[in-house]
């Protein structure tokens, strides 16, 4: 009877238009949960027979239903933080997460380090990234985020490269004399070194014009710092000869002797490469690259030394490109990890286990899980929040239309419930 399909279709209209009211509240109520996506209710028509079969049209239909509900994944904007931490994705993917339920894929990058130092949602998952291979580039290999408590170890100086100015009209004739160094040199200049240990030590660079475009320099270090040596006297550790082009390019380097071998346990007769630049003879070089003698006053332009002391982070720091990069007390930075970035071809079938977190789906397909700013992924911004993409007007709007939708329904049911009545009162 056509009354009585009536109500159930007034029935499915009530249903659906309850469930799109749900779905606007869960909107509302996530206005400021961080990286939120507002979804929206997608409504169906119900057919319930069709009056000429196959042939089409005269169709009657049996009321709506909740299609799908879908999210609306629209770019939310960025907030500044204070805290290092706070990390936001500009653009499209997930940051990647796991814990005891497996893998998971989240918007909010409010993270912190938790007491074992990983990186870690608010419910404690452990954010994923990529790590370092063993010379501290970041590889392919995904891992926790993990800032380590332990001392970095110290590193002993390997190379030692002295970019300078030797004057040229300097005079020739002065004879270097160990016990005098800085009354029978012509120029000095200190360096840093460090032993296996990670001892600094200060080698006093001095340099003798010996003929024309030839100089000698020798490397010395304080007396009690040195095996052999006496406190209060200066220890020859290295030595060598510098020769000049005529124009004033370097052309040979030699190092005639080395002896760091210094006091504390460190390892004896250390092994340390002096370079004063790219020697067009020794080095097959253009000799501009590092020292060079023109007439100028002697001066040290610049030096350079692989070797540090031990040393605690201080301070870290993301880049835009997802970096980790701790500052240490030895003056060190070191790259922990890269922030990896999870990309899905339909990210909107995504289903959601809370916590503002995902899980792969059949219908979102696989992730492909990359660095930031590539194949399509978004940019990281440091210390910043993406905010909820609920529009409050809007949803406000919606929250009336589907009031009057399920007041509508509500009235199609009280208007069959009295024709219905009409019908039992044909029989008085």
């Amino acid at each position: 009877m056509g009354v009585l399909s009536s109500m159930f279709t007034g029935v499915s209209g009530l249903q659906a238009q309850g469930e799109a009211l749900g779905v606007v509240a869960d909107n509302i109520a996530n206005a400021n949960t961080t990286g939120y996506k507002s979804s929206r209710a997608e409504f169906q028509d119900v057919i319930a027979k069709n009056l000429k079969g196959i042939l089409g049209g005269n169709q009657i239909g049996r009321g709506v239903k909740i299609g799908a509900v879908n999210p609306i994944l629209a770019q939310g904007n960025l907030d500044a933080t204070e805290n290092a931490t706070d990390l936001a994705i500009s653009g499209d993917g997930y940051f990647v997460a796991r814990g005891s339920d497996g893998q998971s894929f989240t918007r909010d990058g409010s993270l912190h380090f938790d007491k074992d130092g990983y990186l870690v949602t608010n419910d404690n998952q452990r954010i994923q990234g990529f790590t370092p291979d063993s010379d501290g580039k970041i590889s392919s290999k995904i891992e926790d985020v993990h800032l380590p408590k332990a001392i970095t170890p110290a590193r002993a100086t390997k190379k030692l490269e002295i970019t300078a100015n030797l004057d040229s009209r300097a005079d020739v004739g002065i004879n270097f004399n160990p016990d005098k160094p800085s009354e029978t040199s012509q120029y000095a200049t200190g360096v840093e070194i460090f032993d296996t240990q990670g001892n600094k030590h200060l080698m006093t660079m001095y340099f003798n014009k010996t003929a024309d475009r030839q100089w000698e320099w020798h490397g010395m270090c304080d007396g009690k710092e040195v095996s052999g040596g006496k406190e209060g006297k200066m220890a020859e550790v290295s030595r060598g000869k510098i020769t000049f082009t005529v124009d004033g390019k370097l052309d040979t380097q030699v190092v005639n002797n080395t002896n760091f071998t210094f006091t504390g346990g460190a390892l004896p007769n250390q092994k340390i490469d002096i370079s004063f630049g790219d020697a067009i003879t020794t080095n097959k070089g253009k000799g501009l690259k590092g020292t060079v003698q023109f007439g100028k006053e002697s001066d040290l332009m610049a030096w350079m030394q692989d070797g540090a002391a031990a040393g605690t982070i201080t301070n870290m720091s993301f880049s835009d490109t997802g970096v980790l990069s701790a500052l240490y007390s030895n003056g060190e930075t070191k790259d922990l990890a890269q922030m990896c970035i999870a990309k899905f071809d339909a990210a909107e079938r995504l289903y959601k286990v809370g916590n503002n977190r995902f899980k792969e789906s059949h219908d979102s397909g696989t992730p492909a899980i990359g660095v930031p700013q590539s194949g399509g992924r978004g940019k990281i911004y440091a210390k910043s929040l993406e905010r909820s993409t609920v529009d409050l007007a809007m949803e406000f709007v919606n929250l009336i239309q589907n009031q009057r939708g399920f007041q509508a329904n509500a009235k199609t049911i009280t208007t069959s419930d009295e024709l219905l009545g009409e019908v039992i009162q044909l029989k008085r």
